[in-house]
């Protein structure tokens, strides 16, 4: 038998916070969301204050209420907390009729969302944890990479036609067939002197 591991696992404590049933379509709520993932708290409420969208003001009481239990349930201090995941889940849709012409009759959804919030307390260095594509774009903003020598593609443009020099003009140089639809005229013989 294998001998099982007693070493202690070292978990970090995530907190979360959910609303259920909001009267705002999940589309609208997940533009909200997507700007305070990754963020600490301060910057996030920051950030909620100053959104004009309706669905700013019911994140952020599911922001508050999750700082909250933070708070209260693991002793931890709430301006220490970083959002580390944000979501929002499609709720059951309400489904009302509005009349139309002609006795028709027109559909009108009316959606809920699910809105959950994690946190965790900061890194160790005291830096916000990031999600990976914040990382990246932050990454190549700090180390420009050093320039690759590519291959210049030829240009589009015409080259200008080389100056002729003594050597290479040939003696008699022919006029160019042109296409056209008047038929040539017949020389006039030369006029010989008979006098």
């Amino acid at each position: 038998m294998a001998k099982a591991r007693t070493e202690p696992v070292e978990e970090r404590q995530e907190v979360r916070a959910s609303a259920q049933y909001l009267r705002i379509a999940p589309r609208k709520a997940r533009l909200v969301v997507d700007h305070i993932r990754g963020r600490s708290v301060p910057e996030a409420r920051t950030v909620l204050a100053f959104t004009p969208r309706a669905a700013a003001r019911e994140i952020e009481k599911v922001l508050a209420s999750a700082v909250a239990n933070a708070e209260a349930n693991h002793g931890l201090i709430g301006d220490e907390l970083v959002v580390t995941a944000a979501y929002v889940d499609e709720g059951p849709v309400i489904k009302r009729w509005r009349a139309r012409a002609r006795g028709r009759v027109a559909r009108i959804t009316k959606r809920t969302c699910h809105v959950t919030l994690k946190l965790e307390p900061l890194e160790e260095d005291g830096a916000a944890r990031r999600p990976r594509r914040q990382q990246q774009a932050e990454a190549a903003t700090e180390e420009p990479k050093a320039e690759e020598t590519k291959p210049k593609r030829p240009s589009r443009r015409r080259a200008a036609p080389k100056a002729e020099t003594d050597e290479t003009k040939t003696e008699e140089t022919k006029p160019k067939a042109t296409r056209s639809r008047k038929k040539p005229k017949p020389e006039a013989p030369a006029a010989t002197e008979e006098d």
